[in-house]
């Protein structure tokens, strides 16, 4: 009797905890909408190239985003080139938009094995990926983006 008391009594308190956790995420707010806007190789200024990627969000909310953090990463052809972190971020006022420029170094253990497979199978056009996850902090889960497509070297 002692047993089904306290399994009842734990089971409330598990459901009352996972309440109370859902009620701390606002469900009247609306996912921000991220895109790639641009993505470039910046002037060499060092032995590695640089990147400069830059996302737009925009707030469908009437109350500001803000975020956390940023972790992203950029694949072409399958190898993971790039990748890098920022906690500079802007917030983003009600019904508007901002941009957010992440600048990123290239791996170069990665890049040597992509121009290897290149070599080998010469190719015009090339695959790229970009993933972004954003960290708006809290209990709010965080958002992903996810971008696909190609790019070519001949004009």
């Amino acid at each position: 009797m002692m047993n089904r008391v306290m399994v009842s009594l734990f089971g409330i308190w598990v459901l009352a905890l996972l309440g109370g956790c859902a009620s701390m995420t606002n469900p009247g707010v609306e996912p921000p909408v991220v895109s790639l806007s641009s993505f470039r190789m910046l002037p060499q200024q060092t032995v590695s190239p640089r990147f400069e990627i830059d996302l737009n969000i925009i707030n469908p909310n009437r109350d500001p985003l803000s975020f956390e953090g940023i972790f992203y990463t950029v694949t072409i052809e399958g190898y993971e080139v790039l990748a890098g972190v920022s906690n500079n971020l802007p917030t983003v006022a009600p019904y508007s938009e901002a941009d957010i420029l992440l600048e990123a170094g290239v791996d170069v253990i990665k890049s040597i094995r992509l121009i290897s497979s290149l070599m080998q199978q010469p190719r015009d056009s090339f695959r790229y990926g970009f993933t972004a996850k954003l960290d708006p902090g809290g209990f709010n889960p965080k958002i992903t983006i996810e971008e696909e497509g190609e790019f070519s070297l001949q004009n």
